[in-house]
């Protein structure tokens, strides 16, 4: 790392309280060494009180941009200079670049679940998926996914603070693309399983599964999934969730966590920054070992 850092370093950051916990760093700086690149990526703990003077600082310091995280996502864009189409859409932002001072938002997440799954050789265009959730993950993959050629989505929340978010997602997908969208109260569990089983994805972007809630899952009946569907949980830690044990149980041939749309929406993010395809399999192999699925 310090032979690579000199004068003409160009800093990358990512904004997010807490954020220590993060992989990002180590994705980032080892795929810029393996490159050669002179970049240095740093994580900052920001709040959204923080969160104007850190975007200042981007165009005070010239850095070349920073991925942002919760609870910045909304709060950044007013303080963008544009937005990407698909982000506008979205209305989230996880990664800005800075181009000679003009700031630009991008959303990597729902690219990163797409390009996922078809790393391992599935393609969900034209077909239906069922999506719980309607927060800072769910939003853009359910936009993405519409975007990208799926037919159908039905999305599944409680009515909590969500809940109008999920409305939303259902109407932009509706009304800008060519993907039928249609909202669910995830209270009815009749409708779930029903939806479920008639899709040929189903998706978990709640918290589900993460600590706390590591022992719960929405779904616990396996005879709800059959064999040739695909179960993916956005949860990566841990590794393997309760939902996955499920689906596991029901025979399922493809079921994932987060961990593969982590790194392409890292690796979608360091494509915009730096115009290089970051070495995907390299980085894998640092981060996960024998544990990606």
């Amino acid at each position: 790392m310090t032979e690579r850092l000199d004068g003409h370093t160009l800093l990358i950051g990512l904004m997010a309280y807490p954020i220590r916990h993060s992989m990002s760093p180590t994705m980032h700086n080892n795929a810029f060494a393996k490159l050669g690149l002179n970049f240095a990526y740093l994580a900052f703990e920001i709040t959204n009180e923080k969160l104007p003077g850190a975007i200042d600082a981007i165009r005070t310091l010239d850095m070349r941009g920073s991925n942002i995280s919760m609870p910045n996502k909304q709060k950044v864009i007013p303080l963008l200079d544009k937005l990407d189409p698909a982000t506008e859409m979205i209305g989230a932002v996880n990664t800005v670049v800075n181009d000679n001072g003009v700031l630009t938002g991008y959303t990597t997440d729902g690219i990163g679940f797409m390009k996922s799954l078809a790393d391992e050789g599935l393609d969900i265009r034209g077909k239906k998926m069922t999506l719980a959730g309607a927060g800072g993950a769910a939003t853009p993959m359910a936009i993405q996914a519409a975007l990208d050629g799926v037919k159908e989505i039905s999305i599944f929340n409680r009515h909590d603070e969500f809940f109008d978010n999920a409305k939303r997602n259902v109407d932009i997908i509706n009304e800008k693309t060519d993907c039928k969208a249609t909202l669910h109260e995830l209270e009815d569990q009749d409708d779930f399983k029903k939806e479920i089983a008639s899709s040929y994805i189903y998706a978990d972007a709640t918290s589900v599964g993460m600590n706390p809630l590591q022992d719960q899952t929405l779904v616990t009946d396996p005879t709800w999934f059959s064999e040739d569907q695909i179960v993916f949980d956005t949860v990566y830690a841990p590794r393997d969730t309760k939902l996955m044990a499920v689906a596991e149980k029901a025979g399922v041939k493809h079921v994932f966590n987060g961990l593969g749309m982590m790194l392409e929406q890292g690796a979608a993010a360091f494509k915009l920054w730096t115009k290089k395809d970051m070495p995907v399999d390299y980085i894998r192999e640092i981060l996960f070992g024998d544990d990606a699925k």
